[in-house]
């Protein structure tokens, strides 16, 4: 084993440094150069072990290492390796939080995307089942059970035992899973009609513009469509001008959790000229799906770093309370809420947390008066698709267990998460508390 310091040189004090992923260079998915590059960090992770209550991908190397022949990474079966990457599910939690050996730290040691450059090589090599590729192609599944009937028969099917279990048995998604309704009236039908607008009476302030692009997300605009009406209502509200891009598809984060880069890059090249037109007209661009936005901010960046629209949509993409708490502190938010929220119980997602943006979330509830946000800084489990699918669902919902007790425990009057997905996991586990989205509480507050 390689004698592993356990504490980080003086200079991993420094902010974590991302690289560019060259995914395009054959060394990126050889066989050999991917392997030794698991090994080595494996043993790094063996030797320090501080990640072992994160997720599931840790304990299953670390249980792996301990019952293999010489309790060291170099007897470690490669099947072992592959379960460790199918149970990491890139919520980089990894690497923001606990990770002491991160660039600049000389170990450079990026678990996520070295979890992501497998995920690839497993993808091109054909070893991805059709459910999983079902399950990443959101634009897909979204237009089919989005028509009129088929959604009424879709979302019928889903709230049905045995229907589930069939499904279970035909497509390995797990009888008790949460699944999202969908509308055969999405977001961006809805909006379309009323969102015409130039945006010129917008007021620009610390580095906002005061104008924004809604990207809508596939769960925004397919699942959750009111969580879209309210972002808009509210952002209305504190006359910010709202318009759609003329175009949306995927922002391509459940192709990337697949694997699947080459489809990555085929929705950035639809999505990313269509946003970097409307930056370059003057707007911002906001997202309500933390994973989305962190798709714009990081991964896009890592993936194409060459790009020069995808640098500038990145630098324009905003998590919505964030934005609304940039305008706050020029004076241009508005604090007249005539209604209490009261107690709030709020799971961060980690998606939000790696933005390395604090928690505002929270933040901007608590100027409502009569409100308190208590934040639970924990993973859901579900995290795209790893909750829904038969073989992780049980693990998902250990991970969930401390948000759930938390939750539970806080006896509020919401509970509530940036991520629909997570909020869902929660209470579809609970059973005593109602998921409503941070948006559609301040929407409340202000009584609009």
């Amino acid at each position: 084993m390689t004698d592993t310091p356990q504490s980080p040189r003086e200079g991993s004090l420094d902010a974590p440094t991302r690289h560019p992923l060259d995914w395009k260079n054959p060394e990126f998915t050889d066989e050999k150069s991917l392997f030794e590059e698991l090994e080595r960090v494996f043993d790094v992770c063996h030797g320090c072990r501080r990640c072992f209550n994160l997720c599931n991908a840790f304990p299953t190397l670390f249980d792996g290492v301990d019952e293999s022949e010489t309790m060291e990474v170099d007897s470690l079966p490669r099947k072992v390796y592959w379960e460790v990457v199918d149970h990491c599910y890139l919520c980089d939690m990894c690497y923001m939080s606990k990770c002491p050996y991160v660039p600049p730290h000389p170990f450079n040691i990026d678990f996520p995307h070295l979890m992501l450059r497998a995920k690839h090589r497993k993808f091109r090599d054909g070893k991805v089942s059709t459910r999983d590729k079902v399950l990443s192609s959101t634009d897909r599944v979204g237009s089919l059970a989005g028509i009129p009937v088929v959604a009424q028969v879709v979302n019928a099917a889903n709230r049905n035992r045995t229907a589930r279990k069939v499904l279970a048995g035909t497509l390995g998604v797990h009888e008790d899973a949460p699944v999202p309704a969908y509308h055969s009236r999405p977001a961006r039908k809805r909006l379309a009609d009323r969102l015409h607008t130039d945006g010129a009476d917008a007021t620009e302030a610390e580095g906002t513009r005061g104008r924004v692009v809604l990207f809508t997300t596939c769960y925004g605009n397919r699942n959750l469509p009111q969580m879209v009406e309210d972002l808009v209502a509210v952002y209305e509200h504190n006359d910010i001008p709202v318009k759609l891009a003329g175009t949306e598809q995927c922002c391509g984060m459940p192709k990337l959790e697949l694997g699947d880069l080459d489809a990555v890059e085929r929705a950035k090249n639809v999505n990313v000229p269509e946003l970097a037109k409307l930056v370059e007209a003057g707007w911002d661009i906001v997202s309500p799906v933390p994973s989305c936005t962190l798709m714009f901010k990081q991964e896009l960046p890592l993936l194409f770093p060459d790009d020069a629209q995808v640098k500038q949509v990145a630098a324009a993409m905003h998590d919505p309370f964030h934005y609304l708490q940039i305008r706050s502190r020029a004076g241009l938010l508005k604090t007249e809420f005539p209604q209490s929220l009261g107690k709030v119980s709020y799971q961060v997602p980690c998606h939000l947390r790696v933005q390395n943006i604090g928690l505002k979330t929270r933040d901007v509830l608590n100027m409502v008066p009569g409100t308190e946000v208590e934040a639970i800084e924990r993973c859901s489990g579900h995290d795209g698709t790893y909750a829904v699918k038969k073989e992780f669902h049980e693990v998902s919902r250990k991970i969930a267990q401390p948000v759930v007790r938390r939750a539970e425990q806080a006896d509020a009057d919401h509970f509530t998460s940036d991520c629909p997905m997570a909020a869902e996991q929660i209470a579809n586990i609970s059973g005593k508390v109602e998921a409503t989205h941070p948006m559609s509480l301040l929407r409340r507050a202000y009584g609009i």
